[in-house]
């Protein structure tokens, strides 16, 4: 299995591998799921203005899993955070550590790119999800998030 970030001019079968994959993804929210909704989300991201990543893990060349992060500044920080907007592997192969691998490497990219944090949010009853979070030092902040959607 390979785990790498996804560059800015990345080849249209990336680009199609990654939104294969997340239109697997159940959402919990009146967001309609689309293809194309997707693929075009994955393409604004890549666009060399944003500051927003893909970091995929490959195995047998497929997309298997994807982190989709964004980069932000924080007042109280006194600089970059990161937000975590994605953690999702293909379901046949859960419990196989993909995830955990895709955490470590946006880890480390945070930290050899001066981040100062890394936030994300997670289903109240995702105990697995959360044992990943906490076996690598994440932390839980109570909150509560409000959306807003045109």
């Amino acid at each position: 299995m390979n785990v790498f970030e996804v560059q800015r001019d990345a080849d249209p079968s990336i680009r199609t591998g990654i939104a294969d994959l997340l239109i697997q993804q159940p959402i919990n929210t009146n967001t309609q799921k689309n293809f194309d909704f997707i693929l075009n989300g994955i393409n604004l991201a890549l666009e060399s203005e944003h500051h927003a990543y893909l970091v995929v893990a490959e195995k047998d060349n497929a997309i298997v899993g994807v982190a989709f992060f964004n980069i932000g500044i924080s007042l109280p920080k006194g600089g970059s955070y990161m937000w975590l907007n994605e953690l999702f592997v293909q379901e046949d192969l859960r419990n196989q550590g993909i995830a955990r691998k895709l955490l470590l490497h946006v880890i480390h990219w945070a930290e050899n790119n001066g981040i100062r944090s890394i936030e994300l949010e997670t289903g109240i009853n995702n105990s697995v999800t959360k044992h990943i979070y906490n076996s690598l030092g994440f932390y839980e902040i109570v909150s509560n998030r409000y959306g807003f959607s045109f």
